[in-house]
């Protein structure tokens, strides 16, 4: 098989370590809450997840970035070809350097790199949902997928299987838990950007939730905030928390120098909602913002999760 190496040398790319930097530069810019997690990190995984993250991010803006208006149906295969042409070991551009390199060190799987693309297609063609279900999916699809390739990065943690009575059972299993991390973090997102969302035509909470509570999608874009609407901001939260205390359950599978970033990043992104509770659920005025100095008395608290969990 070709090796990046043998690319690069044959090629006006950048180095591998050029490439990750440049990652590295992306993810600090523009997820600064996920960024602060990847630095606990062992640098070989955090260097991985930079990677998977700017791959991540320019699919997103295929649809939501500032090209979003020209972008079509073969937009979203031409860039699903460039996917398979990174998995053959032949990046496009720079930062593909640190992708492709991040797929000859970590035994990554396609699917949830082409799932992550047919979510796009959802955003495509789709402003609406009606139900949580059809909602779910569109947030596996753009996130919960993000779940599956960081667990391949973060591993698992085979020392459980020691025990004698263990020794042939099957290895630690956190993928349902690695999908509902992604899905919390996407439905925070979500809450977090309604007012955003709501300006450029979408909505993305599921019409039936709206209606449970008489609020309407016109009520949404008018910006109304009322009791109907802080009761349907506190049916949301409660949801996306319950799908972080499902991740939970899953982080001490991981291998042990993958917990603390991981108990991290959930504890770090899931202070978001608090944020839009502390704001009284004002999403479309005022932007849920956890500042520095509370994100870092997050983490002391992480680390002991991570050792007692």
């Amino acid at each position: 098989m070709l090796q990046l190496s043998d690319v690069l040398q044959s090629s006006h790319l950048v180095s591998v370590e050029e490439a990750y930097e440049q990652c590295r530069q992306i993810t600090a810019k523009y997820s600064k809450t996920f960024y602060l997690g990847t630095l606990l990190m062992t640098p070989p995984k955090r260097r991985a997840i930079w990677a998977i993250y700017v791959w991540c991010r320019r699919t997103d803006e295929l649809v939501d970035g500032p090209q979003a208006a020209s972008t079509t149906e073969e937009t979203l295969d031409r860039w699903e070809r460039r996917l398979e042409t990174l998995f053959r070991g032949h990046p496009a551009d720079d930062v593909d350097v640190a992708l492709v390199d991040t797929l000859e060190t970590f035994p990554l799987d396609i699917q949830p790199f082409r799932d992550m693309i047919a979510g796009q297609r959802m955003d495509l063609h789709r402003d609406r949902y009606q139900t949580f279900d059809d909602l779910e999916l569109y947030c596996y699809r753009v996130a919960g997928t993000v779940g599956l390739m960081s667990t391949t990065i973060m591993g698992v943690d085979t020392e459980q299987n020691t025990a004698p009575w263990n020794r042939r059972g099957p290895l630690p299993d956190p993928t349902q838990e690695a999908i509902a991390l992604g899905i919390a973090n996407q439905l925070t997102n979500i809450l977090r950007d309604i007012g955003e969302d709501a300006r450029r035509g979408r909505i993305y909470l599921p019409l039936d939730d709206l209606a449970l509570f008489n609020y309407s999608a016109q009520d949404l874009i008018n910006g109304v905030i009322d009791d109907r609407w802080r009761s349907v901001m506190k049916f949301q939260i409660q949801r996306a928390r319950k799908f972080y205390m499902e991740a939970e359950r899953g982080i001490s599978r991981l291998s042990p120098d993958a917990r603390w970033p991981v108990w991290s990043a959930l504890v770090l992104y899931r202070t978001i909602l608090d944020a839009i509770e502390e704001n009284d659920y004002d999403v479309f005025n005022r932007r849920a913002y956890v500042p520095a100095f509370r994100k870092l008395r997050c983490l002391p608290a992480a680390l002991i999760r991570s050792r007692l969990l």
